[in-house]
């Protein structure tokens, strides 16, 4: 047992040790720095009150909730993180604002911070970006259609660090709880607090989640479909972008499948248009079900969803492959009878609907111009009007197959037997195995993927090698089964130009390009906003042909890639080919659902430029204007 009268001697060690400690933690603590007295503390010298830009709310609209900081004269607190400017000897803790817990119908954009001011301070060495005075951070809110009327609640958190310009208070946290009352949609809003919210760029009112905006290289509108005719040519709209989903890369293919299967029954017009029908109620049930699913299913919103599963990617890859396996004529084997039904060498009801299901499939990886917007509005629509909108979009998309089931006349010129029939089908097959290796490569891709590290792209060269030997077989086949001079020159330059384009497509598609990707995480998104840089954000997936599309034709451009290469400017990709949660909810936070998708925004954060479908002009305007350059 220790004296009583030797307890000083292990007292005063170990009490010099802890103050010793306490010190070096404050000297080297990022978020504090060296003073000599602190006279208050952060509630002291911070106020929070909170408004709202309407008296109430509807299922659907958009709210913004003020957060109003009350600064205390003598002092500030540190910006935002896109606006601070860290320093070696200084290192700020940034303001920022997050809802802590809502339910799932309530959901946050990201906050609209003001234009930080430079302070002087006597502990770093340059000027420090601060808010001081009345502070004003807008939140907007949206509320989902689903939304039951209602006093609606939710917890959020402000979190902030004081400073004079001669010492910082330690960081500081206030939790607070807000309310807004929901009413039916159609029920008046009025907008209150109109003074506080005239420094809102995006007004102060709710938004109407009614209108709906296209943008196709350039060309941009808005339709309002909250009235009967605006809905009538939102649904025309959306059948416009289904039809264009028949020539995206995704479905190409398919189509001379068909036009081959029914030029055998030209002759027999009740039987061509019977098939012809049988396609295009496939291709409409799906799509229906695909409305469905996004009506009713919470987990499910986007129509690509399906091929984020690596399974279900390898089961198509599968699917095609032995409908290729059916060109050639290789079906002397029973296979399962899932395969017969979509063999479309079997001009029977069953096999039509089959290939019209599974040219609906193949779309889904593809976006279309005008139906990624509507698709993506649809989503957060009541269930009516998202079954109308996925209707429109399968009916325009079946439309072609009936067109051509309703005039024989303009099939039944195809060869319908002979070694002419036979070399179109086995040069068709070529191409459908190319498909199954696409599908299949891709989903094993994916398997192998750490998000947010890119995927492989060795899988190219097997999907070229059966382009280039459709090619070669085109022409090696033309050589025996014509003697005409014309047709030997025409057909054989024909493969030997396929050869070469797909040598160098493989090449093209497996090169990793111009321009150095960081890879998409919170963590490096923050880091590039807090540098104030410009972040260029690409979502793309290996499942995507429009985004390899508009990545070789726009990305590759000179000018664009030493754009992408300035100092200013961070290019950041969004890979969701494999599980990548956080890339998914960053497409969800910028407000879309289906890629390709480009978004730009400013060194202050704002979005300066977003679009789907965009040329490189566009995106070097973007650029051009985000760095603040004539």
């Amino acid at each position: 047992m220790i004296d009583p009268n030797q307890r000083s001697i292990y007292l005063i060690p170990l009490t010099v040790l802890v103050l010793l400690v306490l010190f070096i933690l404050l000297v080297l603590s990022p978020a504090y720095s060296p003073a000599t007295s602190v006279p208050a503390t952060p509630g002291d010298v911070v106020r929070i009150r909170t408004a709202w830009s309407a008296d109430r709310g509807r299922p659907g609209d958009t709210i913004i909730l003020a957060i109003v900081a009350d600064i205390k004269k003598g002092y500030h607190i540190n910006a935002d993180a896109r606006q601070i400017h860290p320093s070696e000897d200084f290192k700020p803790f940034p303001t920022r604002v997050t809802i802590a817990a809502a339910g799932d119908e309530i959901t946050a954009e990201s906050p609209r911070y003001p234009q930080a001011v430079p302070i002087k301070a006597a502990y770093a060495a340059g000027d420090l970006m601060s808010f001081e005075g009345q502070t004003v951070i807008y939140l907007p809110v949206k509320l989902a259609d689903t939304l039951a009327p209602g006093n609606q609640g939710f917890k959020l958190v402000f979190e902030y660090q004081a400073c004079s310009d001669t010492y910082c208070l330690f960081p500081a946290k206030i939790n607070f709880e807000e309310s807004l009352e929901v009413v039916e949609s159609g029920a008046g809003v009025s907008p209150i607090n109109r003074e506080l919210f005239a420094g809102f760029a995006q007004g102060p009112t709710a938004t109407d989640s009614r209108q709906v905006n296209f943008d196709l290289f350039g060309l941009a509108f808005a339709i309002d479909a909250s009235s009967g005719l605006g809905m009538i040519l939102l649904l025309l709209t959306a059948a416009l972008g289904g039809l264009l989903l028949n020539f995206t890369p995704c479905v190409l293919p398919l189509i001379p499948i068909k036009i081959i299967s029914l030029s055998h029954v030209a002759q027999d017009r009740k039987q061509c248009f019977m098939l012809g029908l049988a396609m295009f109620a496939g291709v409409l049930a799906f799509w229906l079900v695909i409305g469905i699913l996004i009506a009713l299913v919470s987990d499910f919103s986007a129509t690509n969803q399906l091929f984020q599963y690596p399974a279900f990617t390898i089961l198509v890859g599968i699917v095609i492959g032995s409908m290729a396996a059916g060109m050639f004529g290789f079906f002397n084997v029973r296979l399962p009878n899932f395969i017969y039904m979509i063999n479309p060498e079997q001009d029977t009801l069953r096999g039509s609907f089959g290939l019209g299901i599974l040219a609906a499939i193949l779309s889904t990886p593809c976006t279309a111009p005008f139906m990624g917007a509507a698709a993506a509005w649809a989503a957060t629509q009541p269930p009516a009007s998202t079954l109308a909108t996925f209707a429109a979009i399968g009916t325009g998309m079946a439309l072609p197959y009936l067109v051509l089931s309703a005039r024989p006349a303009w099939v039944e010129k195809m060869p319908k037997s002979g070694p002419a029939s036979n070399l179109i089908k086995q040069i068709m097959g070529l191409f459908m195995l190319a498909a199954a290796v696409y599908f299949i490569g891709v989903g094993v891709a994916a398997l192998l993927v750490d998000p947010p590290n890119p995927t492989t792209k060795i899988y190219w060269w097997p999907v070229m090698l059966c382009c280039a030997a459709a090619g070669g077989w085109l022409a090696y086949r033309t050589l025996l089964i014509t003697a005409r001079a014309t047709l030997r020159l025409i057909y054989a330059g024909l493969g030997g130009l396929l050869i070469a384009a797909s040598v160098w497509g493989a090449v093209q598609l497996t090169d990793r390009g111009p321009i150095d990707w960081v890879y998409y995480t919170p963590e490096r998104f923050a880091q590039a906003s807090g540098e104030n840089r410009v972040i260029a954000m690409v979502f793309t997936a290996e499942w995507c042909l429009n985004c390899k599309v508009l990545e070789q034709g726009v990305f590759k451009y000179p000018r664009v890639a030493a754009l992408f290469a300035s100092d200013g400017v961070v290019p950041m990709k969004v890979d969701i080919t494999g599980n990548n949660p956080a890339g998914k909810a960053k497409l969800k936070e910028v407000g879309t659902l289906t890629i390709p998708l480009l978004v730009i925004f400013s060194p202050s954060g704002q979005e300066v430029f977003k679009s789907d479908f965009y040329t490189a002009d566009q995106v070097i305007e973007a650029l051009t204007k985000a760095l603040g350059k004539s």
